[in-house]
């Protein structure tokens, strides 16, 4: 009984065996033709991803999602050839089940890395859109300095500082950025105050013929002086003028250089600028002045002393 057992169990793995070996001989070809579309597929993928990668390097500043990107399209061509080869060999069930499991496998990845990859997506999207270059100044949610690096996940901005602030891509993405190099010029806003006893006109005048005769200040015919309002001790005036930004002379010294030319100007025509002075006067509306109320003072002591 034994033997006869063990006869039956060896026929059964014996015919399981020559079935394989028929099934393996029949599908030999297509396995053969599976494993050639396989390699054209990764050889392919690589020729492809050397031209996208040349492609998106003049595109993209960011070198990081420039090969990112590559890398990316490299995988999807394999896999799509991966899974034409599974299909080629009947395996449909196999295909679909794999792009089940890649879809449930990505949902939980996004899930878990929600942050990083909002600032990978953010850091994709501005590669497109260029809000900024390496070397830009900007502004964004008080964060202000120089470009230095774009990244997958964050952008580098330089201080005027000296320190270096990692800014996550997603908060420039979301925010409003300012750009100061894209126009190639910005303009610079003095307050000054001149005395009530000034010419406005005067004062717009001079201050304009002398910002017109220096060199670091561009668009010569718009530099504007504009009256702004009254002041407690002076009408206050708003200088407007240009400069080429970036350019030879930086904003700071720009601005140094401009109030020193106005105070100097103002001094030279003999126009003042005020410091705060508070003046009592009784007169207003009927009232007494004061300089009154001390003569009439000064006049009644006089006489009293007079009489007496």
């Amino acid at each position: 009984m034994e033997f006869e057992a063990l006869n039956n169990f060896w026929e059964l793995i014996n015919g399981k065996i020559e079935t394989w070996v028929e099934s393996g001989i029949k599908h030999l070809p297509n396995m053969v033709v599976a494993v050639l579309i396989v390699i054209i597929f990764a050889v392919l993928a690589r020729i492809l991803s050397r031209l996208i990668s040349r492609l998106l390097h003049r595109v993209f500043e960011s070198k990081q999602i420039a090969d990112l990107l590559s890398a990316i399209f490299r995988v999807i061509v394999f896999i799509a050839g991966v899974f034409i080869a599974l299909d080629f060999m009947g395996l449909t069930g196999t295909v679909t089940s794999l792009l089940a499991g890649a879809g449930i496998v990505g949902l939980a990845i996004g899930f878990a890395f929600q942050d990083m990859t909002e600032n990978l997506i953010a850091g994709i999207a501005m590669g497109i859109r260029k809000p900024f270059q390496i070397g830009d100044v900007i502004e964004a949610e008080n964060v202000f300095g120089t470009v230095k690096a774009i990244n997958l996940r964050n952008t580098l901005v330089e201080t005027f500082f000296g320190q270096i602030e990692v800014v996550p891509n997603k908060i420039l993405f979301r925010n409003i950025v300012t750009n100061f190099t894209t126009t190639g010029n910005r303009r610079i806003e003095i307050p000054v105050g001149i005395s009530y006893a000034d010419s406005v006109t005067e004062a717009e005048t001079v201050i304009k013929q002398a910002l017109k005769k220096e060199d670091f200040i561009s668009n010569k015919d718009e530099i504007d002086v504009f009256a702004e309002s009254f002041g407690d001790s002076s009408v206050n005036l708003l200088v407007w003028f240009w400069i080429d930004y970036p350019g030879h002379v930086g904003f700071m010294q720009a601005r140094h250089k401009a109030v020193h030319i106005i105070h100097q100007t103002l001094a030279d025509n003999d126009i003042l600028i005020p410091f705060p002075i508070r003046t009592l006067d009784f007169g207003a509306k009927g009232g007494e002045k004061l300089n009154t109320m001390f003569s009439s003072k000064s006049e009644n002591k006089t006489e009293t002393i007079k009489d007496n």
